[in-house]
């Protein structure tokens, strides 16, 4: 198999990601926002889309969930299987990058090297790292989708935060507090960064 690799040439049309960033009218990126389950990371991504829709912004949402239906749906939750679930979706976005489209990740990614994988695999301005901070006991009284009960109770293995590490961002370009800020406040604060550092021109 790793020998039919020789035989793998890149095609490469003649319409760039530029052109398609004049297309549409902005700059294509990757906004990750990593943290807990329960953190409130999908919720605050899909009311983004939804203001830079508003605003005109080509975008698409990975959520985590969603992805673990589809093209992840063979990976578990070992160390090496979250590894390669962040691979792919890193790849994935880069494809959305590629094609001038602004794409919302939210994964709990809680490994910092593979959420490094993912920001090198892109140029520099194409990754904004969001870290949805909040605590677990929080996270653990909202618990939604009763997760935490479940992994308290060992139905639920390698479950994030309990039996399975977090590695918090050590540099991330936002941070959101979401004990402390409102999904409102979040959003304004996404949009005011990307509109600081010039990503919503072209």
């Amino acid at each position: 198999m790793q020998e039919n690799k020789k035989f793998i040439i890149p095609h490469r049309g003649k319409i760039t990601k530029q052109d398609r960033r004049r297309l549409k009218g902005h700059k294509s990126f990757i906004l990750w926002f990593t943290g807990l389950s329960g953190s409130g990371k999908s919720t605050i991504a899909h009311a983004v889309e939804e203001k830079l829709f508003e605003m005109g912004v080509h975008t698409y949402v990975l959520d985590g969930d969603n992805i673990r239906t589809g093209l992840n749906k063979d990976l578990g939750f070992s160390a090496e299987d979250r590894e390669e679930n962040i691979r792919r979706i890193g790849e994935v976005a880069k494809l959305f990058v590629d094609a001038g489209i602004v794409v919302l990740s939210a994964f709990i990614s809680p490994y910092r090297k593979d959420r490094q994988f993912v920001r090198n695999l892109v140029e520099k301005d194409e990754f904004v790292e969001i870290y949805v901070k909040c605590p677990l006991e929080v996270c653990e009284l909202r618990d939604v989708k009763g997760l935490y009960k479940k992994a308290r109770q060992g139905i639920i293995k390698n479950f994030t935060g309990i039996d399975d590490p977090y590695e918090e961002p050590e540099n991330p370009e936002i941070v959101l507090e979401t004990d402390r800020e409102t999904i409102e406040e979040c959003v304004e604060k996404i949009i005011n960064y990307l509109a600081q550092n010039n990503y919503l021109e072209v």
